[in-house]
């Protein structure tokens, strides 16, 4: 079962891609875990991303899709795996549908978790983090028993740059010009399954499991 997870920033699919993961006993593959493993690894793939990585440029396409193909090619992939960041455009989706395909593969499912622009703003601008142990809470889903202090350490807890409403709208512009199209992309290739991501985690979960089959 191999499964690309697409969503909105902020729209919960990296949790439901570790939850998928778990359940059905497939690796969860971040591109970032790639790149990671990569570059401590000394790959030659590695290296040449950690050179644009150092100049603050983007990785290119080819030497993200040559470190991904790398990892499906692994023993833990042979019985699928959800993929959890990568692709994020048409190019992106593109290339990774021409190289399965060589090698007699493809994508079974695209699962977009669907969360309104505004939910999320809401939803990010309300976590708050203690940068002292690393605990998180959210003001409204899990919020700490004393406002503003960590429950484990007693620091204060802050808004992190990223979550703040202004960054948030940012990001959610980027992806809305360079990520969402690839939920038309998928559909069009008659995978794309579209589940509501403003229900609690577990409804969603199920919601995603109801397709995939217990």
């Amino acid at each position: 079962m191999k499964i690309i997870m697409l969503g909105a920033p902020g729209a919960g699919k990296g949790t439901q891609a570790k939850k998928i993961a778990e359940k059905y006993e497939i690796p969860h593959i971040s591109t970032g875990d790639i790149f990671r493993a990569n570059i401590k690894g000394g790959t030659e793939l590695g290296m040449k991303a950690k050179s644009y990585m150092d100049q603050g440029q983007l990785v290119p396409d080819d030497v993200t899709i040559g470190m991904l193909l790398d990892r499906i090619s692994a023993a833990d992939c042979a019985n699928g795996y959800v993929l959890d960041g990568f692709p994020r455009t048409i190019p992106q989706a593109e290339s990774l549908t021409k190289a399965l395909s060589e090698r007699g593969e493809k994508m079974d499912y695209a699962i977009d978790v669907n969360v309104p622009d505004e939910a999320i703003v809401t939803r990010m601008s309300g976590r708050r983090a203690c940068l002292s142990c690393g605990a998180t809470y959210h003001i409204v889903y899990n919020p700490p028993k004393k406002a503003d202090i960590c429950d484990v350490c007693g620091e204060k807890l802050v808004l992190r740059d990223d979550d703040k409403p202004e960054t948030v709208q940012k990001r959610l512009t980027v992806y809305h010009e360079q990520t969402q199209p690839l939920i038309a992309y998928y559909k069009n290739a008659g995978i794309l399954v579209t589940v509501d991501g403003t229900k609690n985690l577990n409804e969603v979960f199920k919601d995603i499991t109801d397709v995939l089959g217990a």
